[in-house]
This record gives structure tokens, sequence and C-alpha cells, in this order.
């Protein structure tokens, strides 16, 4: 089992460049991927998408690619001379329609973006791509270690939850069959307070407690429960991705402990499934950071 948080960052030194790649990922329903990539390696974006997704089912994730020089490797400055005739050709057109004072100097159109820069920026997308999936690949595993090892502590601590609510549904199941026995007991000191001439082998009376008793029966609530914190805890051993499967399991619970609440009509079994609720809302917090 995973965290969706996580980071990764690894490095590749390929012919005089060094190409970096960071990634970082939080938490997000669905598979979400934001990638930062040199203007000239835009075309790669598909393929590190791809990559990416084979690795990464869910959450937002942020890659960003860079290129540098290898210590050993040239330094040039590169300079677009055509990109810098286009800009101060627009300049002097905004300047006329604007009627704009002012002197456009080399020193403005050298800071324009793109018309000096590092000869490793024009690099060919298909020389790149080796060592930038190789920089990728690696900083893909570091960041599933540290989510494997986030998702470690989370199961510990979903355990320790499931322990304790399966100690509240055990109280649950000790107070049940006292349940019917107090409202009988209750509903046979009404009458005689009343003064009714009613019997406590009557059969109107036995047929009351019938009804009651069948309409606060939490046996199969309590099984399913039960059966839902089994799931639950299977799926925490999985190596797949089982977030959205343990938001499901925990709503399931969520369900039948409102319905078990509304039926036993009993304020210590109601105490426990409050207990039992806060500590599921706890679950549900955790499960949100679970791919």
């Amino acid at each position: 089992m995973r965290s969706m948080t996580g980071y990764g960052r690894a490095e590749v030194v390929h012919a005089g460049r060094k190409f970096s790649v960071e990634l970082n990922s939080v938490n997000r329903k669905q598979s979400d991927i934001v990638i930062n990539l040199p203007r000239d390696l835009g075309e790669l974006e598909p393929r590190v998408r791809q990559t990416i997704n084979e690795k990464i089912s869910r959450g937002r994730t942020n890659a960003t690619i860079a290129l540098h020089s290898s210590p050993n490797g040239a330094r040039n400055l590169a300079l677009d001379t055509e990109l810098a005739r286009s800009y101060h050709e627009a300049m002097r057109a905004l300047q006329k329609d604007l009627n704009a004072p002012g002197e456009i100097t080399i020193s403005t159109i050298l800071q324009a973006p793109g018309v000096m820069r590092f000869p490793e920026q024009a690099l060919n997308p298909e020389e790149a791509w080796p060592a930038i999936d190789r920089a990728l690949r690696g900083a893909l595993s570091d960041l599933i270690k540290m989510r494997e090892r986030e998702g470690k502590h989370l199961a510990k601590d979903l355990i320790h939850r499931l322990k304790a609510i399966r100690r509240k549904l055990k109280e649950i199941r000790a107070f049940h069959p006292d349940v019917v026995k107090r409202y009988r007991a209750v509903l046979l000191d009404r009458i005689q307070k009343a003064g009714l001439p009613i019997a406590s082998d009557d059969e109107r009376l036995l047929k009351e407690i019938s009804f009651f008793a069948d309409r606060a029966d939490v046996s199969e609530e309590l099984t399913r429960l039960e059966s839902h914190l089994a799931q639950f805890a299977h799926h925490l051993r999985s190596k797949e991705p089982v977030g959205r499967t343990l938001e499901f399991i925990t709503q399931e619970m969520f369900r039948e402990l409102n319905t078990l609440g509304a039926k036993a009509n009993d304020a210590a079994i109601s105490q426990r499934v409050i207990a039992c609720k806060a500590e599921l809302e706890k679950i549900r917090e955790q499960v949100q950071n679970i791919e």
C-alpha cells in the first residue's frame, strides 16, 4: 500500500549535459500529471506522461525536467538572431502604434525570452530522450519508495483504528441480547404504573416484545461490519492501488453504523456506535492519502 505523498529526484549525465528530473506528488482523487519541460523538448511530454502513468495511478504528480551543462561541459551562449530581429520589429511597430517615446536598445532585445540561451536548450528531443528516460525512471523509483514508506505508516495507524472499532462492536454484541430484556421490563413497568389489566404472559404484550426484538435486531449489521473490517484489513496488505476500494468500504461501514444506531434504540449501544463513527471518520481522512 502506498501513500500519495512523495518526492523523487535523479540525474543523468550524457554528452556533456546533465539531465535532472524532479518529481513530487500530493493527494488527488484522480491521476493528475503536471509536466514542466524545456521549450525545445516539449514534444517529449506524451512520453514522460506515459512513463509516469505506468507507475503512478492516483494523485497529483508534478514533474520538472531540466538540462544543465556537466561540470566539464561548455557554457557558451547561443544567440537566436532571427528571434531577436522579430522582437525588434514588433517593438518598433508597437512604439509607432502607441506613439510612445523611448529608445529600443540592444539590451532590451537581449532580455527578451529565448534570444540568448545555452546550447542545451536547443538539444534534439530524440537525442535527449534516452538520458531523460533514465533520469525519469530513477526519480520515479525514489518517489515510489517514499510513497511506500509513507503507506506503511498509514497502514499502522489504520490497523490501530480498525482494532478499536472491533472492540466496540464486540461490546455491542455483548449488550445486544439484553436490549430486548430491558425493553420488556420497561414495558411491564409502564403497564403496571398505568394500572392496565395486562399480565406478563399476555399475547398482546408478547407480540409487542417480539415486534420490538425483530426491529431492534442488529446482528446482520454487526456481521456485515465485521466482514467490511476484514476486507479493509486484507486490502491494507495489497501491493496494488487500493485507495478507491478503501474509500468505498469506509462508506459502507458508515452506512451500516447509521442503520445499527437507528435500530438499537439503546443508550449504551448508541455510545459505542458514536465511538466507532469517530474512529471511522479518522480512517476516512487517512484513506484520502492512499493511492
